[in-house]
């Protein structure tokens, strides 16, 4: 069952929360973070706004859905049965937040020929790499979240608010959330990840 949430200053109602920060994600790789289909995010500039320098102990935060009609292109056609539940997650009038993610590692990008080699820890399209993440913002360092995602033990819907909008990758979302649900995968493979993005682009 869905937790609703009818606006943005709802008071708390749960466990002591751990953060209410969110993170701005497509709505289709929070599903596939969630199915074990992806252990990454791609970031630039956005990702300074919080710092990561100890990301064993980083608190955690939420990722916060959105969708755009450009993202079926920007998505590997092995992956397109994510677009419906990721759409289905951001609509004009609601948002479903569905997961939280703990940073196990951030690696800057420093040989990015070489991000191809990584394609099965993501859903994106090699094009969509180049164009979004590698050429946007030259000169902005390009970094890859390995990350553990965490499915809440309910999803929370909220309503769509101006405050949400805009071009940032952080936004402040005020619900609860004390780091407990479901963890996609254990933190031994994820070191694995780690080791692997950071002797192949690192």
């Amino acid at each position: 069952m869905d937790t609703d949430i009818s606006t943005a200053d709802t008071a708390p109602t749960g466990p002591t929360a751990t953060t209410t920060v969110s993170l701005k994600e497509w709505g289709a790789a929070i599903h596939a973070l969630l199915q074990g289909r992806q252990q990454i995010l791609l970031r630039k500039g956005g990702i300074h706004e919080k710092a990561f320098a100890a990301p064993e102990d980083d608190g955690g935060f939420l990722l916060f859905p959105t969708v755009a009609h450009t993202h079926a292109e920007r998505t590997r056609p092995e992956h397109h049965d994510l677009l419906g539940p990721g759409d289905r997650d951001a609509t004009d009038d609601r948002l479903v937040v569905r997961a939280g993610v703990h940073v196990v590692d951030v690696v800057e990008v420093v040989r990015p020929e070489w991000l191809p080699e990584l394609d099965d820890l993501h859903i994106w399209t090699a094009e969509s790499i180049r164009t979004d993440r590698v050429e946007f913002r030259p000169k902005h360092p390009l970094q890859i979240l390995v990350v553990q995602a965490i499915e809440l033990p309910e999803p929370i819907v909220l309503p769509r608010l101006d405050a949400y909008g805009g071009c940032k990758s952080w936004i402040d979302v005020h619900v609860e959330w004390d780091g407990s649900g479901r963890v996609v995968e254990d933190l031994e493979s994820l070191v694995r990840v780690s080791q692997r993005v950071r002797s192949t682009v690192g």
